[in-house]
């Protein structure tokens, strides 16, 4: 399969990292890191302008999409530009309240009618925490709201409790507090819930890939300024090749990304999950060797908190195992390969 983003998806990235360029976000990971949430909100709006937010919201809840692809696009821009905040959750949290919706469940229909055109505008940023995700929901702290999805069953949460520490100091972790408003229960909720983490693994990819970008960019234009026996260490062969090793993986992670953005377009009911696996491991694993070099190539300045490169690098570390770790997406890629009829 050949896969080509088209004139218009290439500018929308282009204009995403213009303005995302000139947004200090690395100013809005240090505040909300803190737990200090109003720049990353900022942040958050221009996407909402750029409508970003409306991407994984059908257009009969005031959303453009669901589009893949685009979202694949506009996440890679984040994730280059280290954007905080629950966005692959909130993406998910859209997809699951959406196909519940399809499904005719009536309380279910009422959440999304009063949340999913809140997600598509910017005005709501929501979290969640389901099975494929962990037992944390990310952001909680942040989130207005916060729906748990547990075996068969959503409720909206009614608060949540302490915040965790995380690698990632941005990436905030609490529990959904039990009870809550019940939205949905029974099969229908599962298999929604299926489809919303591949959305959210899928994001994940798209964060991560964005990422590793940012770190191998930052990197190349390191080398070029530090010396080392009176020469940039850019000019070294040793150092040229690991930057090139980290490229290539992350170049590698690009197709099967988009890959990964049309089977979800094509066969949106659980249909992906081996393309989005195989997108999540690939990229989570491109952007992890691409922060270990970086904070090589750096003389490990980059792993100190007063240096922007270490936002990237620790978000690196979180995003690999967030939405399934790289054993979990390896397994979901042999197990459909294994299932296919075997055509030699």
């Amino acid at each position: 399969m050949e896969f080509m983003l088209d004139q218009a998806q290439t500018d929308f990235g282009r204009t995403l990292d213009r303005m995302l360029g000139a947004a200090d976000t690395p100013r809005a990971v240090r505040a909300w890191a803190r737990g200090e949430h109003a720049p990353g909100r900022a942040v958050w709006g221009r996407l909402a302008e750029a409508g970003v937010t409306g991407l994984a919201v059908p257009e009969a809840y005031e959303g453009v999409g669901p589009l893949p692809v685009e979202l694949g696009v506009a996440y890679v821009a984040a994730g280059r530009h280290a954007v905080p905040g629950p966005l692959a959750e909130t993406a998910a949290a859209a997809v699951l309240l959406a196909a519940l919706a399809e499904g005719g469940t009536a309380r279910a229909g009422q959440a999304a009618g009063h949340w999913l055109p809140r997600i598509a505008d910017g005005r709501a940023l929501v979290t969640l925490a389901a099975a494929d995700g962990g037992p944390y929901a990310l952001d909680a702290d942040a989130a207005d709201a916060v729906f748990a999805v547990e075996g068969e069953e959503l409720w909206l949460a009614s608060g949540h409790g302490p915040v965790q520490p995380s690698f990632d100091p941005a990436r905030r972790l609490a529990r959904p507090l039990p009870g809550g408003e019940p939205l949905a229960r029974g099969p229908a909720v599962a298999t929604a819930a299926a489809r919303a983490a591949d959305w959210a693994a899928f994001a994940t990819a798209a964060l991560s890939l964005g990422t590793g970008l940012a770190l191998v960019e930052r990197t190349a234009a390191y080398v070029k300024q530090r010396t080392q026996f009176g020469r940039p260490i850019g000019s070294f062969q040793a150092v040229k090749h690991r930057l090139a090793d980290a490229l290539i993986g992350l170049e590698f992670a690009r197709p099967l990304l988009y890959g990964a953005a049309v089977a979800l377009a094509a066969r949106p009911a659980n249909g992906a999950r081996a393309e989005v696996a195989a997108a999540k491991v690939a990229a989570g694993e491109a952007a992890y060797t691409a922060a270990r070099t970086a904070l090589q190539l750096h003389g490990a300045l980059g792993y100190t908190d007063e240096y922007d490169l270490s936002l990237w690098i620790r978000k690196a570390r979180a995003l690999r195992t967030a939405w399934g770790s790289p054993s979990v997406c390896r397994s979901r890629v042999l197990t459909a390969a294994s299932s296919r009829p075997d055509r030699s």
